[in-house]
Formats: structure tokens, C-alpha cells, sequence
């Protein structure tokens, strides 16, 4: 479980995070809120990309604050909405990267088990030896993906991972997160503006606004015309099909 006590971030005078307080159970969580929200800001916090000034951050008990970066590490991978690398990485050992937290090369028969499997998952088989700036924006978030999963941990934060994604690849991923979460039992918290695909895949929603959060629970709970109105300061409709919500802007 993922726990954070009254967090506090601030950028000057700006309060980023205003007295945060969630407990995230295992399954898919996605939060939403406007741009600015802080919703960026509270995944780094608790991946520990980002200090914050106040208040406390436990994975499974461990404080992220204090917690040895390796040991961390192998609690919890995160994939931040922007990625860039110094160096030129072919698409197989920027996954590998994902096993050094293990205190493996890449190269043992477990990692390699893992790596195989990660970029089996993300369908990138035809493209592991490709370097990433040879790659499309989409192949390249992909194989961040992977690199997280081939982490092979039970926390799984990530950032917008949808963006340059084409349909099918994004569906592919949701129901990729969907089914991690059911069968291994992790905790998936993702960042995602898109509130239909949240609606579809997620268990909870956090929604926040303005450094806050200002809903948490089911998304049948959370998911609902005055909420979402209120929260984008637009008028949303709210249908049901096949017992999930469906939004639509006005």
C-alpha cells in the first residue's frame, strides 16, 4: 500500500501539494484534475523524483525520504511523463536498465527471462535492437514502459503513459496495467487525462485540483456529472455502459 500524511510541496509561493493525505490499496488508481492540478507533482513525490517540504510518504511501510535508493527500487518503478537519455541505448538494454535495482546485469537467466518478457508485453520484439532516436515517439514510450516492468516490482507509478500512444497501442496497455493488477496483485497508480480510459480500466480515482485532493474512492463514486463539472469547471454527462461511466463534455 501506498501511504502519504498531509504532503506539502511548494515552488516559491506556489503551493504545488497542499496537505495530501491518500492511501492507495492494491489495483489500478488513476488520477485526474486540470492541468496544474498537481497531480505530476504527487507521483514524483512518491517515487521520490521530488523532495517535498512537509508531511510523510510510505510504500509498504518504508519511508521513501530514508529508504536506501536500491532497496526502494525494488518496491517501485516509476516512468516519468518526460524521458530522455545522454546516451544512444538500443530498445533491449534500455530494459535491461530496469534489472540493475536487482543487483542483476541485464544478462542473468532471470533478467533475461524478465527482459524477454517485458518486451514481449509491450510488443517490441520487432524493435529490440533499434536504437530509441531511431524510434517513433509511441515506440519510445513503450520501451520506457518495459524498462519499468522488466523492474519487476509490486508499485508501479506512471506518468501519462498514453501520450504519442495510437489506439490500439494505448488500449493494449491499459488492459496490459489491467491485468497486472488482477493477476500479480500491484498497486498501478497512474496519471492520465483522459477520463473515459480512466472510467474503463481504473478501481479508484484520485481527483485533485488546485494542489488538492478533492475526491478519492470507487470510480462509480468519484465519476459523476456534478464531480467532474465542478472539477474541469465544464458540464460533463455521465452515461453507463457495460457498468462503467462515460463521460461527455458539453
Amino acid at each position: 500500500m501506498i501511504v502519504t500524511e498531509s504532503v506539502v510541496k511548494r515552488h516559491g509561493s506556489l503551493v504545488a501539494l497542499d496537505d495530501v493525505s491518500l492511501e492507495v490499496r492494491p489495483g489500478v488508481t488513476a488520477i485526474i484534475g486540470p492541468n496544474g492540478a498537481g497531480k505530476s507533482t504527487l507521483l514524483a513525490g512518491i517515487g521520490r523524483l521530488s523532495a517535498t517540504d512537509a508531511g510523510a510518504i510510505t510504500v509498504d511501510g518504508l519511508d521513501v525520504v530514508h529508504t536506501r535508493s536500491r532497496v526502494l527500487a525494488r518496491r517501485l518503478a516509476i516512468l516519468r511523463q518526460d524521458n530522455h537519455l545522454a546516451i544512444r541505448l538500443s530498445v533491449e538494454d534500455l530494459v535491461a536498465y530496469g534489472r540493475f535495482p536487482h543487483g542483476g546485469s541485464g544478462r542473468t537467466p532471470h533478467d533475461r527471462e524478465l527482459v524477454e518478457n517485458a518486451l514481449d508485453l509491450l510488443d517490441l520484439g520487432a524493435v529490440r535492437r533499434r536504437f530509441l532516436d531511431e524510434l517513433s515517439g509511441g515506440q519510445r514510450q513503450r520501451a520506457f514502459v518495459a524498462m519499468a516492468l522488466a523492474q519487476d516490482t509490486d508499485h508501479l507509478l506512471l506518468d501519462e503513459p498514453l501520450n504519442n500512444l495510437d489506439p490500439r497501442h494505448g488500449v493494449a496497455l491499459m488492459k496490459l496495467l489491467r491485468r497486472l493488477a488482477d493477476e500479480r496483485g500491484m498497486t498501478i497508480v497512474v496519471v492520465l487525462h483522459d477520463i473515459n480510459v480512466a472510467g474503463r480500466f481504473a478501481d479508484d480515482i484520485v481527483a485533485m485540483r488546485a494542489g488538492r485532493v478533492v475526491h478519492h474512492g470507487p470510480v462509480g463514486e468519484v465519476l459523476t456529472a456534478p464531480n467532474l463539472s465542478a472539477l474541469y469547471e465544464t458540464p460533463a454527462h455521465v452515461i453507463e455502459m457495460s457498468g462503467r461511466p462515460v463521460i461527455v463534455w458539453d
